[in-house]
């Protein structure tokens, strides 16, 4: 980690040792420190009498129980947090002093949170949904969160709107169902009366709004920033979180069927994916445009619904974040870190963006209520790595020892301390924007395009991508039982393109357009998925075994695919051994029952020359799963007699032969690709 220290002398993770506590091999204690001699009984008149209240040690168990859960949040409640490193490729110095965009080649620690935004903490991991991606950098100046998401434009355009958005996504309160979920009637009736959501809802309905695991996810700060550097000048900036894995993401059915297997497959990824090794990287990325070139875009660059195409403004590719440290306890630092986008470092500053200027409010607002008053910065998760020195004082939670007799400033007897710092010595000073208007209450005349870039992104799609965003409209609209809020949408749909709002208008069973669509023609390759990395790096594939396999060939193929970085499971009827024909072994981690295939990304079968007919069944389900997902499928000796039986032989990505070699190479060649979408399902 870095080595970066706080106001002890320690790093951020030997700041963190000093509140970790190991009760192995200890004596239990009350929270006192008093040694406990019973735990299982209370304290009672006679064996079959009342608990007496002076039994202090029950009172103080059952309180601390009583209270041991805090507010969850109200959006971004289901999250899973990590630790790691940032680490800069090239200098900002040009475009801000932020200390730690200076020298190439420094590290500083970093905590990230994923999350959904929607659904409550006990919400599976792939609902269609916005994911949160909230980066707190521990840098020598303080703490700066990069608070984003995994699309870069929002719903909204302005901060006051945010409740009525989040009033209308969560369950409907007649009913309060459903969960976790934008497919009824409130949200699209907010999305049908307030359009500027439209491009929003072209990345809510594609195929990001239902990623394969958090590693292949983008990071965006959504908003616009500033950078300023140590001259005093300004540029607006965006940033990006680019994934080395690439952006991938899973089909609606198998996220439906994820779900109900494993509604935290999201998160036991994650975790064990660092556990393992495979450390999540990405590489962070600024898009930089100078001051003076506010006005040359025919968007508005403060607009919080408008991208910055990437063939128009390049992604500056600036450092690398790499997630190497699991947390050690999910409250004490997923649930307790507190995030702010207000939260910056003398070099990054705001913009006018109204809805980042209403998140500069609610942020502290929130934790001030979630995490019980004004010192959650004293959390150790949320400390800064540099001393922090002030005349707050008390609250809730206090754990600093203010020392001394003065708290106010200005004063005489403690000479002045603390005192606030020149821009010379560090202290962070605003960017001096001028400002002039009268007070009113309206948007800018540039804010009210909601439809161009949402044809810009339909334009950019690829032609699997596009049936999968007609499919998501159709599925959401759907579930909609008000039929004039499905017209209503249709309606919309038709600004962005005309075939896109036919097709959906007959699917849901409303009056579909004659004439409308975009004038856009523009596209941008950046935004399609299948413009990607494509590699199979930490893929899990499934090996499905049964006794008497053929031993030397099928050994072959699992090196072959851990030498490539993929981790191959063996599956069979039951856990333990698996008897190969040269009596060697493998060791099945996974049944049929516990192995399902929207859990694997891609499906290896070997089989054995006596498969019953239960066996042949569950693999027979398995290839065919795996086939309608579009997903790898090999198979070598008795494996391949099941592909013929499916009748999947000779489709895009399904590979066999009894040369290992020749299968071997083709079959990674398969996994690397992850989705076959010209196979015919």
């Amino acid at each position: 980690m870095s080595d970066k220290r706080n106001n002890n002398g320690n790093s951020k993770d030997e700041q963190l040792e000093q509140f970790r506590s190991d009760e192995r091999d200890k004596h239990m204690t009350t929270n006192q420190g008093l040694k406990v001699s019973e735990d299982e009984f209370s304290l009672k008149v006679g064996e079959r009498g009342p608990t007496l209240m002076e039994d202090f040690h029950f009172r103080e168990k059952m309180t601390h129980f009583d209270h041991e859960r805090i507010p969850e949040r109200v959006v971004h409640a289901r999250g899973y947090g990590a630790h790691g490193e940032f680490e800069l490729y090239k200098s900002m110095e040009p475009y801000t002093k932020a200390g730690f965009l200076q020298e190439p080649g420094s590290k500083v620690p970093v905590f990230v949170r994923f999350s959904t935004v929607a659904g409550s903490k006990g919400s599976p991991d792939i609902p269609r949904d916005v994911r949160g991606f909230a980066t707190k950098f521990y840098t020598e100046e303080g703490n700066f969160d990069l608070v984003g998401n995994n699309m870069p434009v929002f719903f909204i355009q302005d901060g006051i709107k945010f409740p009525d958005l989040i009033h209308a996504v969560k369950p409907e309160p007649d009913t309060g169902y459903p969960q976790a979920a934008s497919a009824h009637d409130t949200f699209w009736d907010f999305i049908a009366n307030n359009q500027e959501s439209a491009h929003m809802m072209m990345w809510l309905m594609s195929d990001r709004a239902i990623p394969r695991n958090l590693r292949m996810i983008e990071g965006f700060g959504v908003h616009t920033f500033r950078f300023v550097n140590a001259e005093g000048k300004s540029h607006f900036v965006k940033f990006h979180w680019k994934p080395t894995l690439g952006v991938h993401s899973t089909v609606w059915d198998e996220a439906q069927k994820i779900n109900g297997k494993n509604p935290d497959f999201n998160r036991q990824d994650l975790h064990e994916s660092i556990k393992n090794g495979d450390y999540p990287e990405w590489e962070l990325g600024v898009q930089v445009v100078p001051e003076e070139d506010e006005f040359k875009f025919d968007f508005d660059v403060l607009d919080p619904t408008k991208i910055w195409p990437e063939e128009d403004v390049p992604v500056e590719i600036i450092g690398k974040m790499t997630l190497n440290r699991n947390v050690d306890n999910v409250f004490a630092e997923t649930e307790q870190v507190a995030f702010h986008p207000g939260h910056v470092v003398p070099g990054i500053d705001f913009t006018n963006d109204p809805l980042l200027q209403g998140r500069l409010f609610s942020y502290t607002d929130t934790q001030l209520i979630r995490l019980g008053g004004p010192n959650f910065h004293e959390l150790p998760i949320n400390r800064s790595v540099c001393p922090f020195h002030n005349n707050q004082r008390d609250g809730y939670g206090r754990q600093t020892i203010n020392v001394g007799n003065t708290s106010y400033h200005k004063n005489s007897l403690s000479d002045n301390h603390p005192r606030p710092a020149s821009e010379e010595e560090g202290g962070y000073v605003h960017y001096q924007e001028k400002v002039e208007g009268r007070k009113i209450q309206a948007r800018s005349e540039s804010f009210k395009d909601h439809f161009s870039q949402a044809a810009l992104f339909w334009n950019s799609m690829s032609e699997p991508e596009k049936v999968h965003i007609k499919e998501a409209f159709s599925f959401e609209l759907g579930m909609v039982h008000d039929k004039d809020i499905r017209q209503q949408v249709v309606d919309m749909i038709t600004n962005i393109d005309l075939k896109l709002a036919k097709e959906v208008a007959e699917n849901v069973g409303v009056t579909a357009p004659v004439e409308g669509g975009s004038n856009v023609k523009k596209s941008s390759p950046a935004l399609s998925q299948e413009n990607t990395s494509h590699k199979p790096d930490t893929l899990k594939v499934g090996v499905v075994l049964d006794q008497g396999f053929e031993g030397k060939s099928v050994q072959q193929v699992v090196d072959g695919l851990k030498e490539q970085n993929t981790h191959p499971v063996v599956i069979s009827t039951t856990l333990g051994k698996v008897k190969g024909s040269d009596n060697s072994d493998l060791e099945a981690e996974a049944t049929f029952d516990t192995g399902d295939p929207v859990l694997f990304d891609a499906l290896y079968v070997a089989g054995g020359p006596d498969m019953d007919n239960a066996f042949k069944r569950n693999v027979s389900y398995m290839v065919h799963e795996m086939f309608k997902h579009y997903k790898p499928i090999g198979a070598t000796g008795d494996g391949q007699k099941i592909l013929e039986s499916v009748n999947v032989t000779g489709e895009a990505g399904v590979v066999q032969n009894d040369i290992t070699d020749s299968f071997l190479t083709s079959f990674i060649e398969a996994v690397a690709a992850h989705r076959h979408w010209d196979r015919q399902v």
